[in-house]
């Protein structure tokens, strides 16, 4: 199930071919237009880049939809592509984003700030169409601008406009079958477990009612699958009316990679995690030190929001602070409550190494890799391998 795995990237690399060229009726060479797989391939390349190399670029859309639906494809198609060969850089890529209704131009090299870009690009375009087609025909084309990396706004903190990562719904709709499998397991397992944890859940919350004032449930905004935020669900292990200040600081040393805030647990362990944490109560310690205070996110499994498995889902001012690679682990699958995270040295690890292992699950995912980290997740529950 992965998502654009090793042999679907060759095939796409074999069709790319961005240096393919073409003679016009007017003797000048030009890049051919790359048919839908290339572009997409070369869309994929050009955000790996960006994420490499910090430098933004733009993605253009034209939306020729309406002009097919006139019948009138054959006649302004060509004209609209020689357009946007007449004005655009070598350095640009020009292809179909869906064959025979959207064409796409990477803006491979865009100055810092990329956002400002946006509207001249998008003036120059829209102006060169306007010159070169019937004016009633140039208004069916509809031209959007996106830019990768997008602009963190800071508070939903979404990993990414969907139209910058075209392959998702490919996937999706190849692999609908193994996701409504996933889903069916979701729902009935976690509906199972609720049933049989129901007691225990109420003695927690009893126990959680009777040392410190406050709900026993506790609900906080998270990021989901594709930047959705849902109500999180866990069970409080903290004093009520608390300052998150102190954190939000250190969440943003640790997505930096800064290593002077590993601390050192009772074993001499590092840990990424703030230890000793005046905000948690004496029951939210032991809560936390088995993943106890997670069980109420069965409920959140069981509505839809999250899976079993699945990457951690993370705080809207965590997702702020990521570089651009960090939010992959944010746009196929759903946040889970255990992962290959939890069940390999959980908060003895960098952030770095946790988003990998999210990566390396979503590209492996499946209901027997479900099953196996399910199976794991209880000893590393048991024994609290780097919980705090």
């Amino acid at each position: 199930m992965g998502i654009l795995n090793k042999p679907t990237l060759e095939r796409l690399s074999g069709a790319s071919a961005r240096a393919a060229s073409e003679k016009d009726t007017e003797g000048w060479t030009r890049k051919a237009m790359l048919p839908e797989e290339a572009l997409l391939r070369e869309l994929f390349q050009e955000r790996r880049r960006s994420e490499r190399s910090n430098r933004p670029f733009l993605l253009m859309l034209l939306d020729c939809t309406k002009i097919f639906q006139l019948g009138q494809s054959g006649e302004i198609i060509p004209q609209v592509e020689a357009t946007l060969q007449s004005v655009i850089r070598d350095t640009d890529i020009v292809g179909w984003y869906q064959n025979g209704s959207v064409i796409a131009v990477l803006f491979t090299e865009v100055s810092d700030p990329p956002i400002e870009a946006v509207e001249p690009v998008s003036a120059k375009i829209t102006a060169a169409l306007r010159n070169k087609l019937a004016a009633d025909i140039s208004e069916q084309v509809e031209v959007k601008v996106y830019v990768f990396p997008e602009p963190s706004n800071g508070s939903l903190g979404r990993p990414g406009d969907t139209n910058l990562y075209p392959e998702l719904s490919i996937y999706k709709r190849k692999s609908r079958a193994a996701l409504v499998i996933k889903r069916s397991f979701d729902a009935a397992g976690s509906a199972l477990a609720l049933i049989l944890l129901f007691p225990f859940m109420a003695l927690i919350a009893l126990a959680i009612k009777m040392t410190s004032n406050g709900p026993a449930l506790f609900g906080q905004n998270r990021v989901g699958e594709g930047g959705t935020l849902f109500r999180f669900l866990k069970f409080r292990s903290m004093y009520v009316n608390n300052d998150d200040r102190g954190h939000q600081a250190y969440v943003e040393k640790l997505i930096a990679g800064e290593s002077s805030i590993a601390q050192v647990d009772a074993s001499g362990h590092s840990v990424f995690k703030i230890t000793n944490d005046p905000r948690i109560t004496s029951v939210g310690r032991i809560l936390r030190r088995f993943s106890l205070d997670e069980l109420p996110q069965l409920i959140n499994v069981l509505m839809g929001d999250m899976s079993l498995v699945g990457p951690r889902p993370p705080l809207p001012y965590e997702v702020a602070n990521y570089q651009p690679w960090h939010c992959r682990r944010l746009l196929l699958t759903k946040p889970g409550i255990t992962g290959l995270w939890q069940v390999n040295g959980r908060c003895r690890l960098t952030f770095n190494e946790m988003v990998r292992l999210d990566l390396k699950y979503i590209n492996n995912i499946s209901l027997l890799s479900d099953i196996d980290i399910l199976l794991r997740t209880p000893s590393a529950v048991l024994f609290g391998d780097g919980a705090h």
